[in-house]
């Protein structure tokens, strides 16, 4: 064998070893942009996936994702160690890290998706530092915490041509297609009315926050948990879930369940943005004609209104009502005594000018009203099913994002879950506009306190993204982030 030879054998033995080693230290699979870009089939066909939050509902994400088959977690992020136990014990080939940018900053390379269920407060930074570096992403619901974050979002969606899911796994069910087949064959005729109901919150809301803080548990970083929020001191019972009732972090009922129950009439209508929101709160008082004032928390109930063009009657708004912490619509005459309204907590209820229809959470259990019409009427299928249903929403991300942006439809890409996010933080504006306060003289000459966004309607302007006759509550469109943080 000549010398060249003789060296080109050692280098290739080389590069073999060198290979061995990584696929050894758990790196079974090469990320698939390395071999070719994002639409790139590598021949394991396997998406390699990091993991931000990645306990409770990042966990079963995480799972879902694996158990589709065609995926690897590669890397896991949480900026608690408690949370993070059960996918550490489940992936323990995955490398493990507490800030998600000294994760993208070192191994970027080394992944080609993210999936993110982090609080609401923290999505946007780091979908968009996901999106900037090329990379798929699945962003538990809400999308954002702030509408101006999720307009953002969208438009990054389209720019890095990456593929994009929001966890409403309802929109990959069966039965929001089987509404919109019934609607489409004019079997509720037009429709100018929507209510959507919840029995959330199921966390505390309505509350002053503690006057008393507590230790950080070790395990937790609270700085890197607070991530976008301003600073405050611990306090107990907000880790892991109760932060929802807090506008610095949560989006309340709203943000919680709404991309689940109004997804279904926002599919099936071809709802956008609304054109204006009006709300009424439920109230807590803490003595005699004495009612609290919590602007912090989120309230323990409301009922939101919100006006949409009609796509099919220009002429005709269409009215969608929100309705949390246990208030519910009218019950319909067209339902039996004994029959269950929505899925008894949650629902909604569309009704047309021929007839109604309504369902549970995700979209479960669509019927006809009366009942008895469902099994009566026989309408072709008109939308392609998702494979597995709901279950399929983790597969038809992980498929897409193999395929590559643009080659294969999604239930919930950014495109559709943006302008759905937005439209009910839009209703928070409104929500957290009740409780703004300003002072006045009153005929007296005394200072009084006044509530100027109560009993309006605010005009929103999606190009702008404001609401034009009532400047304070747009101060909630977009947040100041602290230093470290961008969008």
């Amino acid at each position: 064998m000549s010398k060249t030879k003789k060296i080109s054998s050692l280098n290739s033995r080389r590069d073999f070893m060198k290979k061995s080693a990584i696929a050894a230290s758990g790196f079974m699979i090469v990320p698939r942009h390395v071999l070719g870009g994002p639409g790139f089939t590598a021949p394991s066909d396997k998406l390699l996936i990091a993991g931000i939050g990645v306990g409770g509902k990042g966990q079963s994400d995480l799972l879902s994702f694996y158990e589709s088959g065609k995926a690897e977690i590669a890397f896991l992020c949480d900026v608690d160690d408690r949370r993070a136990a059960v996918s550490r014990e489940r992936f323990p080939k995955a490398k493990y890290y507490k800030d998600y940018r000294e994760l993208f900053d070192k191994e970027s390379k080394n992944f080609d998706a993210v999936s993110v269920s982090t609080p609401d407060h923290n999505h946007a930074v780091q979908t968009m530092a996901a999106m900037e570096r090329g990379k798929h992403v699945y962003v538990q619901k809400p999308l954002t915490h702030d509408i101006y974050e999720a307009r953002k979002l969208t438009e990054a969606a389209e720019k890095y041509k990456v593929v994009t899911q929001m966890g409403n796994q309802g929109a990959s069910g069966d039965g929001v297609r089987k509404m919109k087949e019934w609607y489409d064959a004019g079997l509720i005729g037009d429709v100018e009315e929507v209510y959507v109901w919840t029995n959330r919150p199921v966390w505390p809301q309505g509350i002053s926050w503690p006057q008393t803080s507590s230790t950080v548990p070790t395990e937790l970083d609270w700085k890197l948990w607070l991530g976008t929020a301003p600073y405050k001191e611990y306090v107990d019972g907000l880790v892991p879930f109760n932060w929802r009732g807090w506008w610095d972090y949560g989006t309340g009922a709203l943000g919680d369940m709404g991309c689940h129950l109004i997804e279904p009439p926002f599919s099936v209508l071809g709802l956008k943005y609304p054109k204006d929101v009006e709300c009424s709160v439920g109230s807590v008082y803490v003595d005699e004609f004495q009612r609290g004032y919590f602007p912090e928390s989120c309230p323990p109930s409301s009922h939101v209104i919100m006006s949409f063009d009609n796509p099919k009657a220009a002429s005709k708004d269409i009215k969608l009502h929100w309705m949390d912490g246990g208030i519910k619509p009218m019950r319909p005459e067209e339902l039996g005594p004994e029959e269950t309204f929505g899925d008894g907590g949650n629902g909604a209820l569309i009704i047309g000018s021929k007839g109604k229809m309504m369902c549970g959470t995700y979209g479960l259990n669509p019927r006809l009203l009366p009942t008895s019409k469902t099994e009566e009427v026989n309408v072709p299928q008109k939308y392609e099913r998702v494979k597995g249903g709901m279950d399929g929403h983790y597969a038809q991300w992980v498929e897409a994002a193999i395929a590559g942006y643009g080659k294969k439809d999604l239930s919930s890409p950014f495109e559709i879950a943006g302008p759905l996010t937005e439209s009910l933080l839009i209703a928070n504006l409104a929500i957290r506009g009740y409780d703004i306060q300003k002072n006045r003289k009153d005929e007296k000459g005394n200072d009084q306190i006044y509530y100027p966004g109560r009993d309006i309607k605010m005009i929103w302007d999606a190009e702008n993204m404001k609401v034009t006759n009532f400047d304070d509550v747009n101060q909630f469109v977009k947040r100041e982030y602290p230093e470290g943080f961008t969008l």
